[in-house]
């Protein structure tokens, strides 16, 4: 891609195992991108992996343009569930991506979205990009939250860099699940963490599967129901939601119809396996015209 970006978004692609020893494709990235195009945006990812999921993304992702840095492996996780509980494993993790890796055209990128899997960016990613009218920069934190031991089992860990990386974002998108393991369930915990952290960045939204998602802005709170959905595959729906909000908030600057119009994409998402329900606008429009039901 010679020209910038609209979308770009940056983290490890992941290879997802499944019980049968099979595979997908995953990460915060492949999902974000491929809405992003779906949506009608120019969109690109910086990641690293090997040779094989490279070549897989690509055909995956015809439209989407791929800065790929080689590894010699690509981040792989693996989700076990045991009396409805998961357990998540790292079984391994490619190389931590620099800011080397990003083609110096792409940092006038429009909408630039931090992924992160496994603690694979630093800090220092968020000051690279220059700021101009209109442009936005926001992080899904996941992958910041995490961490592994020996045996490559997924534990919680204390976002270290929040308060570095917070007010220099525009927007911070996450989902609730992605705390409750630092409350021990507890949901008052989780929205008290949430609260604080929208003191830190003008946009947080807060996803919460079937229950839908809260918008915190200038200390207010809203909360927007989900719509229902066949469940089939909620893998990556908060990907999906994150960049489908993105897309709308850059298109007309309304956070309120931006969280709407993320929920929709996201309903519309998970009634296929993993990429294959992201939505067009057609889609959408034909979706939820006022004659379609």
């Amino acid at each position: 891609m010679a020209s910038p970006p609209t979308f770009l978004t940056i983290g490890h692609v992941a290879r997802d195992l499944h019980d049968d020893g099979s595979f997908s494709l995953g990460g915060a990235v492949t999902f974000a991108a491929h809405t992003a195009d779906r949506l009608g945006l120019a969109a690109a990812i910086v990641t690293r992996a090997d040779a094989e999921i490279a070549a897989l993304l690509s055909t995956t992702l015809p439209n989407v343009s791929l800065h790929v840095s080689p590894s010699a492996r690509t981040t792989t996780f693996a989700n076990r569930y045991h009396d409805g509980f998961r357990t998540q494993y790292l079984y391994a993790r490619a190389e931590p991506l620099t800011v080397a890796d990003v083609p110096h055209s792409w940092l006038q990128a429009s909408i630039v979205l931090f992924g992160p899997l496994a603690q694979e960016i630093e800090a220092s990613f968020v000051t690279l990009f220059p700021r101009t009218p209109g442009m936005l920069l926001a992080a899904t934190p996941q992958g910041w939250l995490r961490r592994w031991d020996e045996a490559g089992r997924v534990w919680p860990v204390s976002w270290q860099a929040a308060e570095q990386i917070l007010p220099i974002l525009d927007v911070l998108i996450l989902s609730h699940d992605d705390l409750l393991p630092f409350a021990s369930g507890d949901r008052a915990e989780v929205e008290a963490l949430l609260g604080h952290w929208s003191t830190r960045v003008p946009l947080l939204v807060a996803t919460d599967g079937r229950h839908g998602a809260t918008l915190f802005q200038r200390g207010m709170q809203q909360h927007f129901p989900a719509y229902a959905a066949h469940e089939v595959d909620p893998t990556g729906a908060g990907d999906v939601f994150a960049a489908a909000f993105l897309v709308h908030l850059y298109r007309h600057a309304d956070p309120v119809r931006a969280v709407d119009f993320a929920n929709r994409v996201a309903a519309f998402s998970v009634e296929q396996p993993g990429i294959q329900g992201v939505p067009t606008l057609a889609m959408l429009e034909q979706q939820w015209r006022p004659d379609a039901h």
